[in-house]
């Protein structure tokens, strides 16, 4: 081998390895666990840099849970689950996801009123070139789809908040693209959903819903973040799930703290919550005198 190509194949030895990346751009660096605080704050400051550069002024959180559905997909399933019972009447596991099915099919409306309330909020405060409350969600589907969905109906700007999980996440298809981010932290997701919002909104949800619900009541309970209106949509399935005049009683929350919370059955009534807590409440009013 002449000296020439010896030399070249040093060369290229220096330039394949890791350590003549630039450390921005060599993932196996910026991966190691010693790099996690630049992680956090880069994860922080990308998301936060591109909606100030969007002009997103102000949001509304909706929460609610993957698995409601649209009517039509309710009823497939429900049939589903009967069609698979009846091979095997006894199979108690059968059972079961037959009254799921059920009671999925009963929450479709949850997510037409998802729907019909991003499309009020969008409809009258992303005008004259602004973004102010625009709807952010955690970028899944069920109620989550329909919120950003409502918004993607009137041509407006809406949020979706992914986070990498061990199974497969899609973000929906209704989330504005420039506005859809994917987080490694749960923790710094919850930052950016709260650090913008002027509301929040829980529909029927799970684990993540009840997650996020109780950490934003802390928050305000706590004094961490100025109030704003927390919404609970479906006061039946909220009360059938939390009593929360039981923490009263026990003597863990104060009478006063479960006045954070108000409930409403329709879009227009949680749009009507957020309108009066602005008009009474010494916090920037509604945009435009909404």
């Amino acid at each position: 081998m002449n000296e020439t190509k010896a030399a070249q194949d040093r060369i290229d030895a220096i330039r394949s390895s890791g350590s003549y990346q630039q450390a921005h751009l060599d993932k196996d660096f910026m991966g190691r666990t010693e790099l996690r605080p630049i992680r956090l704050q880069l994860e922080l400051m990308k998301p936060e840099l591109i909606q100030t550069e969007l002009g997103v002024d102000s949001t509304i959180v909706v929460f609610g849970g993957t698995r409601i559905i649209e009517k039509p997909d309710a009823e497939e399933k429900l049939e589903r689950a009967k069609q698979a019972l009846a091979a095997q009447p006894d199979d108690s596991s059968r059972q079961r996801d037959v009254r799921i099915a059920e009671n999925i099919l009963k929450k479709c409306h949850y997510y037409d009123e998802a729907r019909e309330f991003a499309r009020i909020v969008s409809s009258q405060c992303q005008i004259d070139h602004r973004c102010d409350y625009v709807i952010v969600t955690g970028g899944g589907p069920g109620i989550m789809e329909a919120a950003n969905r409502g918004a993607y109906d009137v041509n407006a700007k809406s949020i979706g908040l992914n986070i990498t999980l061990p199974f497969e996440q899609e973000p929906n298809s209704y989330i504005s693209p420039e506005l859809c981010f994917e987080f490694k932290y749960f923790a710094i997701r919850k930052m950016h959903f709260l650090m913008r919002a002027k509301a929040m909104v829980a529909f029927p949800g799970g684990y993540g819903t009840m997650d996020e619900l109780f950490e934003t009541l802390t928050l305000i309970q706590t004094q961490r973040m100025d109030p704003i209106p927390v919404i609970l949509f479906g006061r039946d399935y909220w009360k059938s799930l939390v009593n929360f005049d039981v923490f009263v009683e026990e003597g863990t929350i104060s009478p006063q703290d479960v006045d954070l919370i108000q409930y409403a059955e329709t879009a227009q009534e949680v749009w009507d919550i957020v309108a009066d807590f602005y008009q009474h409440h010494p916090q920037p009013k509604l945009p435009r005198g909404h």
